[in-house]
């Protein structure tokens, strides 16, 4: 039996896939601390949180991550990006004098992704060195913006989030997408997937960008990413799949492993 393994932030999401794994049948755990119990090292397990807070957790219990690499969304043809993205450093985007959007390359949230210029909004250095390294796109107005649960290469669960900027959430908490619009995106993200190699177990947010077309918005850890309207027990699947035990780690899954995260003390 599964455990799963929660962060001490009770947040709405947290909250319904701990609901998602009772009913599972998995164990569940939510930890005060950042201190994972020994007991469940060599357990079969998955975590759910904060981005960084689970790769630490995974660190202690010996576990890998799988997720798609800093350099995957700009390394995308262009017909899946359909704008200019680079990896760059902060220092850069403060010195960037017309509008760009920028966000952590690493997929933690160190910032908001946003649209800046001339670095007005940006954290101070003394907060994040120049050195940051962070990924700078030009802007596009995405019309409408879908997430998508995958595991080893299939859609597993999607969602609509966004709609030209605003969340994408109705009045009775649904999150609606009409017949043509999921074909749509289920048409897309099919051909993304045999087009390009992705991580066996990542979120991918895909869109439509205004007068461009489907493209992909950016790739996500899952053991970090917000539920909104997708399948918890879809979710589920796909956090099992992408927390692996280091000693049992194949060399495809390997490539997709998260570098471990460093615990002092």
């Amino acid at each position: 039996m599964s455990t799963l393994i929660l962060s001490p932030r009770y947040s709405d999401d947290s909250r319904v896939m701990r609901t998602a794994a009772v009913r599972a049948g998995w164990n569940v755990i939510r930890l005060g601390g950042w201190r994972a119990p020994e007991d469940l090292m060599g357990e079969p397990a998955a975590v759910y949180g904060e981005p960084l807070y689970g790769e630490a957790i995974a660190a202690q219990l010996e576990l890998a991550l799988l997720d798609a690499p800093q350099d995957w969304l700009p390394g995308l043809p262009e017909e899946h990006r359909k704008r200019d993205i680079r990896v760059s450093t902060l220092g850069e985007a403060r010195q960037w004098e017309t509008p760009v959007f920028v966000k952590p390359a690493d997929g933690r949230k160190g910032f908001e992704g946003a649209v800046y210029e001339g670095g007005d909004g940006l954290p101070p250095v003394a907060a994040l060195p120049d050195t940051t390294a962070v990924l700078m796109a030009e802007p596009v107005r995405w019309e409408l913006e879908v997430r998508c649960f995958v595991r080893d290469g299939e859609l597993v669960t999607l969602s609509p989030y966004a709609r030209f900027g605003e969340l994408a959430q109705a009045r009775d908490d649904s999150w609606p997408i009409s017949a043509a619009e999921e074909a749509a995106a289920r048409k897309y993200l099919e051909r993304l997937l045999s087009d390009v190699p992705v991580a066996p177990s990542v979120v991918l947010d895909i869109g439509l960008i205004e007068g461009r077309g489907w493209a992909v918005v950016e790739s996500n850890s899952a053991w970090g990413a917000g539920v909104y309207g997708c399948d918890p027990a879809g979710i589920l699947e796909v956090l099992e799949r992408g927390c692996v035990p280091r000693a049992q780690l194949d060399p495809f899954d390997a490539v997709w492993a998260v570098d471990r995260v460093r615990i002092a003390g």
